[in-house]
């Protein structure tokens, strides 16, 4: 066999199973597995508290609406950020923070870390980290993929970056067109537990247009179901997880400067 042989004959092994490796992570998405086997990547918590927790913000158009919906509540979240979306609305991602929900990162671009290869994997979460922490003056501890999907390369570049990925126990499926308060509502207690995590869009940058509104009129809803079943709600720092948020540095009151909630600037395409 000639050298050029058996570089393609290798590359004909090779290939498939670098593939398989890069893929394998993509069974976590299977909810109920991930329930089962992975608590710590589900985002499992102490039995009598959910966290809730918010992707795709934030939006100028929909986000302070959850935020007044929340503050109206006393209650706290987590909000998962797609740093595009915090560099068109660096006044909101302070906002955010200053009201005292945690922030993460959602990466920068909403896009499926299956097709990246770990260059692009790693430039896109630290950017993302670095844009919303310095926004913020925190350094964003947690990672939720875009379509809750992980690859063998994401998980490498949110260890060299310390993050966290964290997915979800429940979600409201409230990015499709059809749905309404009341089936995000159904669709999120169905599956809700303590010590659950449940996922919401607080945008529609990558949902059907306006479906923001199904999540927003579910949220008191859930909220109160939560209190009839004797569940607290807040944050994931909160939750009682292994390798949550933990402490982070204390951040600056320059960078606490709160936006304006009331803005309805119509964002630029992404």
């Amino acid at each position: 066999m000639s050298a050029a042989q058996l570089l393609r004959t290798t590359a004909r092994v090779a290939l498939p199973v670098l593939a398989a490796a890069h893929a394998a992570p993509v069974l976590s998405t299977f909810g109920p597995l991930r329930n089962c086997a992975m608590p710590r990547l589900a985002g499992r918590g102490r039995a009598d508290h959910v966290a809730l927790t918010f992707d795709d913000g934030p939006d100028s158009l929909s986000t302070p609406f959850f935020l007044r919906a929340l503050e109206d509540r006393k209650v706290t979240a987590t909000f998962f950020l797609l740093g595009c979306q915090a560099r068109r609305s660096p006044g909101l991602v302070r906002e955010i923070a200053a009201a005292g929900h945690e922030i993460g990162i959602h990466g920068w671009l909403h896009r499926p870390l299956l097709l990246r290869g770990p260059r692009a994997t790693y430039d896109d979460f630290a950017r993302a980290r670095d844009t919303v922490g310095a926004l913020t003056g925190r350094t964003p501890r947690l990672f939720r993929p875009p379509y809750g999907v992980m690859s063998t390369a994401a998980h490498l570049a949110a260890h060299r970056l310390g993050l966290t990925p964290v997915l979800w126990t429940a979600w409201g499926e409230d990015w499709r067109a059809r749905a309404t308060p009341e089936s995000v509502h159904a669709t999120v207690t169905r599956d809700l537990v303590g010590g659950g995590t449940v996922l919401l869009h607080d945008s529609d940058c990558t949902s059907a247009p306006g479906a923001w509104h199904s999540a927003l009129g579910a949220l008191p809803r859930i909220l109160d179901t939560c209190e009839e079943r004797g569940l607290a709600v807040g944050p994931l720092r909160e939750h009682g997880r292994p390798g949550g948020a933990g402490t982070a540095p204390r951040t600056p009151s320059s960078a606490m400067a709160p936006g304006r909630a009331g803005r309805r600037r119509r964002r630029s395409s992404q």
